[in-house]
């Protein structure tokens, strides 16, 4: 429960209310994170928030990268952090996305906003072990032009030509060149072949349930589609209790579940 002390050691701007902080660690480190997991990140007097990796060092012991979106006192100071300053983190968390068993499978990777962030470490894993997986398709929406995370990144991967990109925006702006529309829209689109298919999605939840719907009208089967969901997670270890979602404590059973078992859940709408 206590944090262990990190060191900005760099600050990307991603767009205007979100950055990524890549973190050293002062003293020991903790584990290194799989992708899928979270920290919990504590701005020193202010405050302590759950927030998705979303980059790991290859190497033990250095580096982790967090995107942060300010929405309230806490997140905006660590979105704020200035390199060289400390913050805590207690950690890692959760459950992850599994993609390691996917191999020789195709991948589709649905993002809405921040929800990239979470599926970066899995598309960068991806990539960097690219025979080991078959045709892999990532989507990934946002408000507008501006909005979108990782930005150098998605301009790189889509000039590989190694994965299948599509960006879509909601609100058009003249010079774009993308998709204009949901998340959906590409993906009804997409040929898929279900029997050798999985799917992760992350983003709202509205948004992770059209996805879902629209892979399994497809003839994915829902333990073939893995998302991630939020809650209000306080401790990280499940005791308080406050991300319970019907028989779940996200902070141990999540965040990353089966859409065969979130569906359920998602349907009541007291959850």
């Amino acid at each position: 429960m206590e944090p262990v002390p990190y060191r900005v050691r760099e600050r990307v701007v991603e767009n205007r209310d979100s950055a990524t902080l890549f973190l050293d660690p002062v003293n020991g480190a903790l584990r290194t994170p799989r992708p899928g997991e979270f920290m919990m990140m504590y701005a020193f007097g202010i405050g302590e928030i759950a927030v998705s990796v979303s980059g790991i060092s290859p190497e033990p012991e250095t580096t982790v990268a967090h995107t942060v979106r300010a929405v309230g006192a806490v997140s905006t100071a660590l979105r704020d952090a200035a390199v060289g300053s400390l913050v805590g983190l207690r950690g890692p968390f959760g459950t992850g996305w599994g993609h390691e068993v996917a191999t020789g499978r195709e991948l589709v990777i649905v993002a809405g906003g921040v929800g990239l962030a979470p599926l970066r470490p899995v598309i960068v894993d991806v990539l960097a072990c690219r025979h080991m997986y078959g045709q892999v398709t990532v989507i990934a929406g946002a408000r507008s032009r501006d909005d979108f995370l990782f930005t150098p990144e998605l301009r790189q991967w889509s000039s590989r030509g190694s994965i299948d990109v599509h960006l879509t925006v909601d609100i058009p702006v003249q010079g774009w060149p993308g998709e204009v529309g949901f998340v959906t829209e590409p993906l009804r689109r997409l040929p898929v072949r279900p029997e050798r298919t999985t799917a992760y999605l992350c983003g709202p939840e509205p948004m992770m349930r059209a996805s879902a719907e629209v892979l399994m009208g497809k003839g994915l089967r829902a333990s073939d589609i893995r998302v991630s969901l939020e809650r209000n997670m306080q401790c990280g270890i499940g005791w308080c209790g406050h991300c319970q979602l019907g028989p779940l404590l996200l902070c141990r059973d999540g965040p990353v579940v089966g859409y065969d078992v979130a569906d359920p859940l998602l349907a009541v709408k007291e959850l």
